[in-house]
């Protein structure tokens, strides 16, 4: 594959690492974005790697060109549908930053549309590229913790307060998306309840709550009115805890677990052991798996589908929060 054949549209606060990244990577090829000010604060930011690359506030110079493979999304969620859909009409594999759509029959309609285009399409749920959260993946399948009984995640801060979407769309599809890959299915019910305290209707902290088949349950709390910044995993499995921070970037794995002694429930407690992960850049993995599907045509590890299916439970959180926290079933 040639080295510069990814485009990026959309350079905005996030865009602007996914260009840095496939710079680094030498895959890019174009930068579009109407703001002119974007575009130079990229093209600052990629430096002497900047010459050769298109610079250009019209999408469809990116789209015409047969120069470029595939297209990475990083405008905001409400324009994503559209500007996917003519990326794969032109024939190019698209990757789209969370969420897949704003809307679950749009997000529908592009996966339908990337399959019968016979192109790839994936979606930038980044946690699942973390190397951590593969490990503790690993160690999960391997059957380390016994079965799963909860999973607790919290992501909080006093940061950037979104006036356009709230909380719940902001920073919970990337717990959404991990939940999902450690239960291997879907919840049978969604339920989650919320404040707005900064802006009439945008709800600033949200709970919210799955109940999976089988007894398995979690619950994912995001905030950007908290006094201070935890980003943290916890799984409780029936032999063994683990616990991964993304602030001092540690995967601990507790030997602790409660067991029945003449017929009572006693609590087994043991020491934590850091487990030792890679040290790769989660971004710079979720582009190189996006570039190697667009090699061989494997499908990504966070495609349409899996897209869709973290779109299905933050509509269905939605519509529990907007009823103040009553039960929505998943069919």
């Amino acid at each position: 594959m040639s080295q510069a054949n990814i485009a990026v549209i959309g350079a905005g606060a996030w865009g602007r690492n996914i260009v840095r990244t496939l710079a680094e990577l030498g895959h890019l090829g174009a930068v579009c974005d109407p703001s002119t000010d974007c575009l130079e604060d990229a093209r600052k930011l990629v430096g002497e790697k900047a010459k050769g690359i298109r610079w250009t506030s019209r999408a469809e110079e990116i789209l015409e060109d047969r120069e470029i493979a595939g297209v990475m999304v990083a405008t905001p969620a409400e324009t994503h549908y559209g500007v996917g859909e003519k990326a794969l009409a032109a024939g190019k594999d698209l990757f789209v930053e969370k969420p897949l759509t704003v809307d679950v029959q749009e997000g529908k309609k592009l996966v339908q549309f990337a399959k019968a285009a016979g192109k790839i399409l994936m979606v930038g749920h980044l946690l699942e590229y973390h190397p951590a959260i593969l490990k503790l993946r690993d160690l999960i399948r391997s059957g380390e913790l016994g079965t799963i009984r909860y999973v607790i995640s919290h992501r909080l801060n006093l940061g950037k307060i979104r006036t356009r979407e709230n909380a719940l769309w902001s920073f919970a599809p990337h717990d959404i998306s991990v939940i999902l890959r450690i239960a291997g299915k879907m919840p049978t019910e969604v339920v989650s309840t919320g404040g707005a305290y900064v802006s009439p209707g945008i709800p600033d902290i949200t709970l919210m709550q799955m109940h999976f088949a089988g007894g398995m349950r979690a619950h994912i709390f995001v905030s950007w009115l908290h006094p201070f910044k935890e980003q943290k995993l916890v799984v409780v499995g029936s032999k063994k805890m683990a616990s991964f921070c993304d602030i001092t970037k540690e995967l601990i794995l507790y030997d602790q677990r409660v067991e029945w002694k003449k017929g009572q429930p006693i609590p087994v407690k043991g020491d934590g052991k850091k487990v030792e992960f890679g040290q790769t850049e989660p971004l710079a993995e979720e582009c190189r798996h996006f570039i190697e599907c667009i090699r061989t045509r494997a499908t990504p590890r966070t495609d349409g589908r899996k897209g869709l299916e973290v779109l299905r439970l933050l509509h269905a959180a939605q519509k529990s929060l907007s009823t103040n926290g009553k039960q929505v079933l998943i069919k």
